[in-house]
């Protein structure tokens, strides 16, 4: 669920001299009084970033795709009308705005709405794009408090509240898009959203696809020594504490300040190495992109205690409420991804509806990154049924398997 990739040297002389600069004119404007010489170098200066760096870094990023889209912030209003549980609490009625990007494709295909993860934003898609936009109307979007979109303060108090803070957001969404009915795709934590989206309004929903969802199952059902044991180290219980207070990774990646990208570069070329490896442009523009939606005013992010416990484990796990699914779906898992397909294999032994489980080769928990060939195939093969032609015209790839 958490995400960040390379810096070369051209963001570096590129981008960061651009930052630092709009940085110190900041600062001149701010401070009348300060002497020309700052006593701070200017290496030294904190990076900024807002929904206006996001968004630049965003275009940047999809300048790779070759696909034409639209860009747009969706005003979803200022709350769910007559809901108790707001997505934000303001003292304001501003309204709120969803980013959206819709790619351009037949008028007559079906509609594939993809929602990203923890820690990552729809732009984490760039290498998906141009093939799913083959066969579908593609659009994907940054959930509320993450990415582009408006990041309301975050005041949600229990697991139920922030989950509806996601989902009524999302569906004041759909309804300001005017979708009926498409297909859902949501990956790791949006994969969870997603699927409680479904759950309460499988009306719209034709198909879902949970790529390496997480949420499936709870603690208790993985019997999960290893989380148990640590817990009871000084290490663990640091880790809890930490947890329980709502300390995220990006907290830490805003105080490093002028030394974040830096951190970004190195989680983006260790986790991003291998498998389908990033091109040096891709590997830069999504560093830079990532940089930029994880430093932003902390929003989305705070989400992570309400929904799951210390370990990543669902506190109102998607398992439980498997006997209630009302949509076709299909989950999709790389072979070396860290949540575990055994979740998805229990929860369909209850499900009601049609359930398959793809397995793609050389992939980890961003599989869509990792083996985009291989994802795509799935992706196709899922929604055959939705496709023109035979079912059969849309196999999957070498080494894909369905279970």
């Amino acid at each position: 669920m958490r995400s960040i990739r390379s810096l070369s040297r051209s963001i570096s002389n590129f981008t960061m001299a651009e930052e630092f600069n709009s940085s110190a004119a900041a600062t001149a404007t701010a401070s009348a009084t300060a002497s020309k010489k700052s006593l701070w170098p200017s290496v030294l200066r904190w990076i900024p970033s807002s929904t206006d760096h996001i968004i630049d870094a965003e275009k940047r990023l999809l300048s790779i795709v070759k696909t034409s889209y639209t860009q747009e912030q969706v005003n979803i209003g200022t709350g769910p009308p007559g809901s108790k549980v707001r997505w934000f609490r303001s003292a304001s009625n501003e309204p709120r705005f969803i980013n959206t990007v819709e790619f351009e494709s037949n008028k007559e295909s079906p509609t594939l709405v993809m929602v990203h993860g923890y820690a990552a934003s729809q732009g984490f898609f760039f290498r998906n794009f141009d093939a799913l936009a083959k066969h579908f109307r593609v659009i994907a979007i940054d959930q509320l408090g993450w990415g582009g979109s408006s990041r309301p303060d975050f005041t949600c108090k229990s697991t139920e509240e922030t989950e509806a803070w996601f989902i009524d957001s999302f569906e004041e969404w759909r309804k300001a898009k005017n979708l009926e009915k498409f297909i859902l795709l949501g990956h790791s934590f949006g994969g969870y959203i997603a699927a409680k989206y479904a759950l309460k309004h499988p009306e719209h929903v034709e198909h879902l696809i949970l790529v390496g969802p997480a949420g499936v199952a709870s603690e208790t059902e993985h019997k999960s020594e290893f989380i148990t044991k640590f817990r009871a180290t000084w290490k663990g219980a640091v880790i809890n504490h930490l947890w329980e207070s709502n300390f995220t990774p990006m907290k830490v990646l805003r105080g490093l300040g002028p030394w974040g990208p830096n951190l970004v570069r190195k989680y983006t070329n260790a986790r991003f190495g291998e498998g389908d490896m990033l091109s040096e442009e891709e590997s830069r523009l999504l560093t830079d992109y990532i940089y930029h939606t994880l430093a932003a005013k902390a929003s989305g992010e705070l989400c992570l205690k309400y929904i799951f416990s210390f370990g990543a484990f669902a506190r109102s796990p998607l398992l439980q409420r498997a006997s209630e699914w009302k949509v076709p779906t299909t989950f999709i898992y790389g072979f070396q991804d860290w949540m575990n397909y055994q979740g998805a294999v229990d929860a369909r032994k209850n499900m009601p509806v049609p359930c398959e489980i793809v397995r793609v080769p050389k992939a980890g928990h961003f599989v869509y990154l990792d083996n985009a060939n291989g994802f795509h195939s799935a992706v196709l093969h899922a929604c055959s049924r939705f496709l023109p032609s035979d079912p059969s015209s849309y196999p999957l790839a070498e080494g894909v398997i369905s279970i």
